[in-house]
């Protein structure tokens, strides 16, 4: 949805390239996931004025076979554009790809993540650094500060961060 609003989509290209150039200054490319992180990592790569190339959630089953779609050139270096952080494996998948391909991850900037704990888990495994822009709890507190939730209904969604698989169970059991 925020690629369909110009302010929106200006607002959070800014806000990934400053990360990007805060955290690993300028890598020699940029690399977008499949298919959330895309746009977003053309938009980064085009506001730094370097090569983008994106990493498909598996290998093209036609061609060459690519996962790594893009002339990587000579780049050494590149940093991961993603949307959205849930458990981390599609992104770590991305990341390992592109290892394959002899570049070092400088780390991984996304819009937004869950933080779940599994998701830092993966990513500390991986040895790969993970900033978002935004998060959960961040958009719960914002939620509830501007009166669209109330402080009961937050709280219910942060219990879902939790466990959601048994706040899911909890709410089919209410339903029933």
């Amino acid at each position: 949805m925020a690629l369909s609003h110009p302010a929106v989509r200006t607002h959070i290209r800014k806000q990934l390239t400053h990360v990007v150039e805060s955290l690993y200054g300028t890598p020699d490319i940029i690399a977008g996931v499949a298919t959330g992180g895309i746009a977003w990592g053309a938009f980064v790569a085009h506001e730094l004025g370097i090569p983008f190339c994106y990493v498909r959630a598996s290998t093209k089953g036609h061609g060459k076979g690519n996962k790594v779609e893009g002339d990587l050139g000579a780049a050494r270096s590149v940093v991961v554009i993603e949307d959205l952080i849930s458990t981390g494996m599609s992104s770590l998948d991305a990341v390992e790809a592109l290892r394959g391909e002899g570049l070092e991850v400088k780390g991984m900037v996304a819009i937004f993540s869950y933080g779940f704990d599994l998701a830092a888990e993966n990513f500390e495994k991986a040895a790969c650094s993970l900033a978002t822009l935004s998060d959960y709890a961040g958009l719960l507190q914002e939620a509830e500060e501007s009166s669209y939730l109330t402080s009961d209904q937050a709280q219910a969604l942060a219990s879902w961060r939790d466990d959601p698989k048994a706040w899911s169970a909890a709410i089919e059991k209410q339903n029933a």
